[in-house]
């Protein structure tokens, strides 16, 4: 419980300072900024954002590592879900192919294997998409039969 209180508090003043910063910076303009006259505070800010941003990332995955090693249930049905997500990446992968038409990618020609790489993801959003809807007909096809 001391825990939850001490991560809220430092959500809360995470937030305050956000916005503190946000209206600093808003509060310097846009000229300023693009003529290089404030470019240090923007900079300060930019670090003390990443800072923020780096400190978040590792309380998320030091907690959630530690939910899912102290519930083996989680872990099982974690598992079971990133297996499910890997052979959905491994099936768009041998499905789609590369492309033999040259695309530009900032003026340099994108390869085969880019290609390649792009249509799996394409592929792979597809057969996600197909899924949510699936399984969302399905339980909205479960609660009409249930009441």
């Amino acid at each position: 419980m001391m825990s939850k209180k001490l991560s809220t508090i430092f959500v809360g003043i995470v937030g305050v300072l956000s916005i503190i910063f946000l209206a600093m910076i808003i509060g310097t303009g846009d000229t300023a900024i693009k003529a290089g006259e404030s470019s240090g505070t923007v900079n300060t800010f930019m670090y003390i954002a990443y800072a923020i941003l780096i400190v978040t990332i590792a309380l998320v995955l030091i907690f959630t590592l530690k939910g899912l090693f102290t519930n083996t249930a989680t872990l099982k049905s974690t598992l079971i879900g990133v297996g499910a997500f890997l052979v959905v990446l491994i099936i768009s992968y041998a499905v789609s192919g590369g492309d033999t038409k040259e695309y530009l990618y900032g003026g340099v020609p994108a390869t085969e294997t880019a290609s390649h790489l792009v249509g799996a993801g394409i592929v792979a959003f597809y057969i996600l998409i197909v899924g949510t809807i699936v399984a969302m007909l399905m339980a909205g096809v479960k609660n009409l039969f249930n009441k």
